[in-house]
């Protein structure tokens, strides 16, 4: 039986790959698995490996040719058949005491259930391609059905990829860093094996030196020069890790560098230096994402920042007037937030700019209220969005803030939560920042900081007072809102949080 090896399927945004490097040649013997041919994109290499063992019997695209998506780029022909006839050729005496040899492995191996594949979840259309995050178990752990195996990070989300039933993890074919595609295999379960297949598996797999390695570590040890035999693996089973030949490597480098008799010299310098060391860490997708939007908006709008100052002692003595009625009412605490967000909701529907967008050259006007809440987490500030703000009760927005706070610090806020937005609310106050210039939010044409709550000496009808006083700062883009209307939204918010009645009255 033959098999067409084809080009992966590529991303939307991708037009067509090209054949970079072939780690095999026409009538080379290959084992499943093993990666036979690297496509680059504009974006990431792609490993085609093979899906089961065979020979390869034809190469139809050489390095350099210029290839589509599910494009047959060369044919692969199973071994089954030839397997056969050489068993039937064999004589029956030496068939019978080789069954009787294995019997105890394939009685091992009867008791492993099928292979599940291991797959990236199906990216949004916006998402070209995601990276391996954090793989929560190892080869030959022992899972359970729904048990989260690895955390794939695009630049929006992160992705939980579960267990579909019992088993035994099987071969890790991605591990954390590797850039992957939507739908894409990154590593095998075993559903229903036991932990005596696993061991027989495990083993199977370390006598093997291609099976010791991932084919993306494998790749870097035939680039660095490197046999199976100069690593010292730190897996389970012997396997290597891309950290293992980057140590092998500072090895075989030292070894070649540091002469013998300066042995006591190079250790006092490597003592000078652990004093001033360094720390290099790769940029995750969000921080990724987070610095180009922010430098897109500085560069690609018109931006500027107007101020003002709010007296907060209206609002924090009706607060402490109500709170424990309203947290016995509606079983939530109440915050400042929901203040601010029903003021920015009222200064919106009086100045329709404010709540506008630009797409080329259009206008577009949103006859509705979706807030976008900054919100901090532990992977970089994103930016849920609050829908139909409008609609919502004190207790509502005080609840969905609340649910999208822990969403976001647990790595759970999906991309429908995450896109949209009209208008953004940042409160940098929480953090004790005093005054602040926040930036757009893209495409949205507004953003509001608020700030630190801080007693100063204010002026009131002609005497000193020390009232507890905030800043705050609208940044907003002048090639769609106007000094005029940007000055007015900014003094609404100031009257309606000054005086919340206003929020109920709508005057």
């Amino acid at each position: 039986m033959t098999t067409e090896i084809k080009v992966p399927v590529l991303p939307e945004s991708v037009a067509d790959a090209t054949i970079a490097t072939w780690h095999v040649k026409a009538g080379d013997n290959v084992t499943r698995d093993q990666n036979l041919v690297d496509i680059e994109t504009d974006k990431v290499v792609l490993e085609v490996v093979a899906t089961e063992d065979g020979v390869i019997t034809e190469i139809t695209q050489d390095e350099g040719a210029t290839v589509l998506g599910e494009q047959v780029i060369a044919v692969l022909s199973s071994n089954e058949s030839s397997n056969e006839s050489s068993n039937e050729s064999s004589n029956k005496s030496s068939s019978e005491s080789t069954s009787t040899d294995t019997a105890p492995v394939a009685e091992a191996v009867a008791t492993t259930a099928k292979i599940i594949d291991i797959v990236v979840p199906v990216l949004p259309e916006s998402v070209a391609d995601a990276t391996v995050a954090t793989w929560h178990v190892a080869e030959g752990d022992s899972v359970s059905v729904d048990q989260n195996l690895v955390d794939i990070e695009t630049d929006k989300v992160v992705l939980e990829v579960v267990a579909q039933d019992n088993g035994i993890v099987g071969k890790i074919i991605h591990g954390e860093g590797d850039t992957v595609l939507g739908a894409q295999k990154i590593g095998e379960l075993s559903a229903g094996a036991t932990a005596a297949s696993a061991s027989v598996a495990a083993t199977e797999e370390a006598s093997s030196g291609d099976e010791i390695a991932s084919p993306s570590v494998r790749r870097l040890m035939t680039e660095k020069g490197l046999s199976a035999s100069d690593v010292k693996g730190s897996g389970k089973g012997g396997r290597i890790s891309k950290e293992d030949v980057e140590a092998a490597l500072a090895n075989k480098s030292a070894s070649k560098t540091a002469p013998k008799a300066a042995a006591p010299a190079s250790a006092s310098a490597a003592q000078a230096v652990g004093e001033r060391t360094q720390k290099r860490v790769p940029m995750t997708r969000l921080r990724k994402t987070i610095a180009t939007r922010l430098l897109e908006a500085k560069n690609s709008t018109a931006m500027l920042t107007t101020f003002n100052e709010v007296n907060m002692k209206p609002i924090m003595d009706l607060r402490k007037q109500y709170k424990d009625l309203f947290e016995k009412t509606h079983d939530t605490r109440l915050g400042f937030m929901s203040f601010y967000v029903k003021a920015v909701v009222e200064a919106l529907k009086r100045f329709p700019a404010v709540n506008a967008s630009l797409d080329g050259d259009d206008i577009v006007y949103h006859n509705f209220f979706d807030i976008s809440i900054a919100v901090s987490t532990p992977r970089g500030l994103v930016t849920p969005v609050l829908r139909d703000a409008d609609q919502m009760s004190m207790a509502g927005v005080e609840n969905g803030i609340r649910a999208l706070a822990i969403k976001g610090r647990d790595g759970k806020l999906t991309i429908d939560e995450m896109t949209g937005g009209n208008f953004t609310i940042t409160n940098g106050g929480v953090f004790g920042s005093l005054l602040s210039t926040p930036i757009l939010n893209l495409p949205q044409a507004a953003i509001l900081g608020m700030h630190k709550i801080q007693d100063r000496p204010m002026a009131v009808d002609g005497k000193v007072e020390i009232l507890p006083m905030m800043y705050l700062a609208l940044s907003y883009d002048h090639r769609l809102i106007d000094g005029k209307e940007s000055v007015g939204f900014l003094v609404t918010i100031k009257e309606l949080l000054e005086d919340p009645t206003r929020l109920l009255l709508d005057i």
